[in-house]
């Protein structure tokens, strides 16, 4: 235990309740000392590192007992979410302190928890960097207070959609490559392709000048053997039928746009932008109908 614990940089009382939170398995002797391995003290080093980055116990379990990558991503998500809402939150002690009343805030403080509840239950009901993807995607659309009885049928509907939506399982091969693809997309990248989509939604027709020969290489792409014998096009496929089939395109879409005004406009930029590019690049929408 004392070189353990002189290792690890750690005290005998911090091992010991790690030993208790089953952290470690270091094994026992006769005598009742602890036998730590260099495999126990490497955990300790670990869990010291995300202790200090304010991990909980519960946190640092679900990482060991999980693909560790797949979890810090998924933790970092929340981490991130959590800080805006602080920051929100900040926003209103503010304002109290300025003079608004308890009253005045009070629809602030419950669009916080509404959002917070949804964005969890994204992050849960969708695996890996697609959950990340599509709990940031939304994220934004739902700082909104609900203020009509239609939004609140609305919200409703989008936590008993999210509680009762069937699990999406990829195969093994599309799981290992979703996992490596995707490793090193880092949450500010996620931020990235969300705004660039944004902006070539609010003015498609530059991005489509603008992007003539990358749109060209991408649908010679689409049409090709490799694209057709590529992981990336089954899960294409698969995530289409699971949007299909689940009640993602007919139940939650169709209940954001009722809850959010800010994606009701979003959605409608995208099916003009989409009109555009099919209007330039009609053989996209006949690829499309070929692989339904």
């Amino acid at each position: 235990m004392s070189e353990a614990s002189k290792l690890a940089n750690l005290t005998k009382k911090a091992i010991n309740y790690y030993i208790e939170q089953q952290l470690i398995f270091p094994d026992s002797l006769e005598n009742g000392y602890r036998v730590f391995s260099v495999k126990d003290v490497e955990r300790l080093k670990e869990i010291s590192v995300l202790r200090k980055l304010g991990l909980s116990i519960e946190e640092i379990k679900l990482i060991f007992a999980e693909d560790t990558s797949s979890a810090l991503q998924k933790i970092a998500v929340q981490k991130e979410l959590s800080i805006q809402r602080d920051m929100a939150k900040k926003a209103i002690l503010d304002k109290l302190s300025c003079g608004y009343s308890f009253a005045d805030i009070h629809k602030e403080l419950e669009t916080i928890e509404q959002s917070a509840t949804v964005t969890e239950k994204l992050l849960e009901a969708f695996p890996g960097y697609y959950g990340r993807f599509i709990c940031l995607h939304f994220a934004r659309f739902l700082n909104e207070p609900i203020e009509t009885s239609e939004q609140q049928a609305a919200y409703e509907e989008i936590i008993a959609f999210l509680d009762n939506a069937p699990p999406m399982e990829f195969p093994k091969d599309i799981q290992l490559f979703l996992i490596e693809s995707t490793k090193h997309i880092y949450t500010n990248d996620i931020h990235d392709m969300i705004e660039n989509t944004k902006r070539s939604i609010e003015d498609p027709q530059k991005f489509l000048s603008g992007n003539r020969e990358l749109l060209e290489q991408y649908l010679e792409y689409k049409q090709s053997e490799e694209y057709k014998q590529s992981p990336v096009y089954n899960m294409e496929r698969m995530l289409k039928e699971y949007n299909r089939t689940s009640g993602y395109n007919d139940v939650f879409i169709p209940a954001m746009k009722k809850l959010s005004r800010s994606y009701t406009k979003y959605y409608e930029q995208m099916k003009s932008a989409n009109e555009k590019f099919l209007l330039q690049y009609p053989e996209i929408e006949a690829l499309n109908k070929l692989n339904e």
